[in-house]
């Protein structure tokens, strides 16, 4: 990592260096802050924030960030995610009921998650892997439970180095960065991070209309559908629709025109339409290949 990867505010080895050298949780914010990266405080062991509007406060103000830890000296360090901090963190969970460490491995092998920028041990012995944020973007936070992954991105936060968490058993443990890259981080699709590891549930199947009526005006019937999608089905249904789309013989660039504009109507933003059509083409495409045939799950659409 060096000053050609871009990464903002001011991430470097030697800015993760000093907060492993800190000598204790104030230096350590005061460290991040005079590198204009936003921090807050947080309850001591814990991760609840301390202040009024939790991350949404977080300062890069010396003088501020110096009146917390005067206040709270063994508070813990909270870092705003996204824009804010330049930074996007895929956080794999270890829980009594499991781990991601599985997904995040086949994630890996997908070339999914290769362009951390250093990783974080945390406390319950999970993992941070932080990308640098893609300029010009938002990238939200998610959580894919089964799988044992949540996406820390604009609107969410993480716990930094060199803070400390009680765990159930009492014991106390802290984060701490187990490694730094060697190469150039890059931001990370999550996107398709989040496809990958929670495909969209098949839809209903309902009675298909006549073949001769489906076969004149599938595409249209296709995009009336996605077009009628509400939040939290937007995504699954124009990933359906397009996989649809590839079945039937249809070109991306056909694709993108008939259903990008009906899920553009929804609230899906054009990288979110991108990616998901992308992901379609690729699952689907794939899928074809390893088959004589693939039939398409009938649609359930009002419309002429």
């Amino acid at each position: 990592m060096n000053s050609s990867t871009q990464l903002l505010p001011a991430w470097s080895p030697e800015l993760l260096a000093s907060l492993a050298e800190a000598p204790d949780l104030a230096a350590a914010a005061h460290v991040l802050a005079r590198a204009d990266v936003p921090v807050f405080p947080c309850i001591r062991q814990a991760k609840e924030p301390l202040i009024k509007r939790g991350f949404l406060a977080a300062s890069t103000d010396v003088s501020q960030v110096a009146r917390w830890w005067r206040r709270w000296p063994e508070a813990n360090i909270g870092m705003p995610t996204g824009a804010p901090s330049g930074i996007v963190v895929i956080d794999v969970d270890v829980h009594p009921s499991g781990n991601g460490f599985d997904a995040f491995e086949q994630a890996r092998s997908a070339g999914l998650v290769d362009g951390w920028a250093w990783l974080v041990r945390t406390p319950s012995g999970g993992l941070h892997a932080c990308f640098p944020s893609a300029p010009g973007t938002t990238q939200r936070c998610w959580q894919v439970p089964q799988r044992h992954i949540d996406c820390r991105g604009d609107g969410g936060y993480v716990i930094v180095p060199p803070s400390r968490v009680r765990l159930p058993g009492g014991d106390v443990s802290e984060y701490r960065v187990v490694s730094i890259t060697s190469g150039r981080p890059t931001p990370i699709d999550t996107g398709a991070l989040r496809q990958f590891l929670q495909p969209p549930q098949p839809m209903p199947v309902v009675p298909a209309p006549s073949a001769a009526t489906a076969a004149g005006s599938r595409p249209d019937r296709l995009a009336a559908w996605v077009a009628s999608r509400q939040e939290g089905a937007r995504n699954q249904g124009l990933f359906w629709a397009a996989c649809r789309m590839v079945e039937d013989g249809h070109s991306i660039d056909v694709t993108r025109t008939l259903l990008g504009e009906a899920a553009r109507s929804t609230g899906l933003t054009d990288r979110e339409v991108e990616t998901t059509i992308r992901s379609a083409y690729r699952t689907t495409s794939a899928s074809l290949q390893r088959t004589p045939t693939a039939g398409s799950a009938p649609i359930e659409v009002t419309g002429p």
